[in-house]
Formats: structure tokens, sequence, C-alpha cells
């Protein structure tokens, strides 16, 4: 468990924090509750955007760890990261929609690039962002990822991802060197 200056608690997931951390991603992305933020997906996709079995299979995986940030003891934030080879990947990111828009964000991508760098000697972060999101591409950008322009195709008809409120969409490939 690492304590940063700002107050915040970085550590691993368990399995006592599933259900925590379910509420956040879904609070995140989902629902009026995410609208409070600006990371919403409320108007492209309905439905779930994790569930219990989606946390639990990242936190058991040898590759994975789930990066849990807490302040004052309370859940606030996660992001997934996953070593893949000579990169890692970078998902399952939330920010209490209370909480977002004060750079908490920031703090923490800056955490789990330093930890996978430092941890598993990789050097590039791979995310997939949906195609349509261009604010949070952009913020991503700003912070030092690129746009690669290779998509894969959104799982349509699987409701384990939400339920596709339009036909477009797809992931787009980020990436950012690690120095």
């Amino acid at each position: 468990m690492d304590t940063a200056p700002n107050g915040l608690t970085f550590r691993d997931a368990t399995d006592a924090d599933v259900d925590a951390l379910v509420a956040l991603i879904e609070s995140a992305y989902r629902g009026d509750s995410s609208r409070t933020g600006w990371t919403t997906e409320a108007d492209i996709l309905e439905g779930q955007r994790t569930d219990p079995d989606g946390v639990l299979a990242v936190i058991k995986s040898p590759d994975s760890r789930l990066l849990t940030v807490e302040r004052d003891g309370s859940v606030i934030a996660c992001c997934q990261l996953e070593h893949r080879g000579d990169h890692a990947y970078f998902g399952m990111f939330a920010v209490s929609p209370v909480l977002q828009g004060a750079g908490l964000g920031k703090v923490i991508i800056a955490e789990a690039e330093r930890h996978a760098r430092e941890t598993w000697g990789v050097t590039e972060m791979h995310m997939t962002v949906i195609s349509v999101r261009d604010d949070l591409i952009a913020w991503y950008e700003r912070r030092g990822y690129r746009r690669t322009g290779k998509m894969t195709p959104f799982p349509y008809g699987d409701e384990s991802f939400g339920i596709p409120q339009r036909d477009d969409l797809q992931f787009e490939l980020l990436v950012k060197p690690l120095a």
C-alpha cells in the first residue's frame, strides 16, 4: 500500500472490494449518477459496464492487478493494469463522478504508468476507448497517448459490455510510450 502526499492511498484490490468497485465503475459510466461527472457513457450505452464476476476475474488474474485508490478510507477510484509482454494494458478506469474534474485522474494514471514501467519493465501503455468518445480521447491525448487508428468492433449482442444506443460503436487503440 502506498500513500501519496495528496492523501490518496494506492493498493491492490481484494475480494472484499468487489462490491464497492462494481458500484464505483457503474456510477462513473452508467445511469443518472454518471451524469454528475464527465466520463459518462449513459448516452451511448445502457445496461451494465461490469459485474462482480468481471471485477473478480481482474483481481484473480496472475497478469493483472486492479489498482484501488482510497481517500480517508473510502474507495474513490480504480484502474486495471494487465501485463502483456512489452506493454501493459490500462482499463476499467473509474473516478467517483462527484470527484471528477479535480485532477485526480491525472495523478492516478501517472501512478499506473509508473507502476507498470517499474514493476514489469514495459515500454508502452495501451488502452482501448470507444471511438465516439472525443472528449475522453482528447483527455488521454493531453496525457501523451496517441490515436493509432486501429479499431476493434464493439461486441454488439453481448450485454456484459452494455446495451448500445447507437450502431457506430467501436474501440480505438491508444498508445503511450513509457520512458
